[in-house]
């Protein structure tokens, strides 16, 4: 069975073909899934990708969690299952 890939600080001009394509070099893609605005379609910056298998999942998370695209550092993790507390970020503090 697969698995669920969380993917943080996607670029905005990044489509799903080309989420897809990253990780396809590290094994097969059964789906994948950037979160929309609603209204304007713009990338929310976050989405889900799920592996074929759990091996290219480990790898993928390996090969492309802090790899930079576009000036952003991709957050790859394992999406948290159905009850799974999701533990977010702290954001940055303000500068003074």
């Amino acid at each position: 069975m697969g698995k669920k890939l969380f993917v943080e600080d996607i670029p905005p001009t990044m489509d799903d073909a080309d989420l897809e394509n990253a990780f396809a070099e590290h094994g097969a893609v059964t789906s994948v899934e950037i979160n929309r605005d609603p209204e304007s379609r713009e990338s929310r910056g976050f989405g889900f990708v799920e592996m074929e298998t759990d091996e290219g999942a480990e790898k993928a998370m390996g090969a492309l969690h802090d790899q930079e695209i576009e000036g952003l550092k991709l957050q790859v993790t394992e999406a948290p299952t159905a009850g799974q507390q999701v533990v977010q970020r702290p954001e940055p503090a303000e500068p003074w």
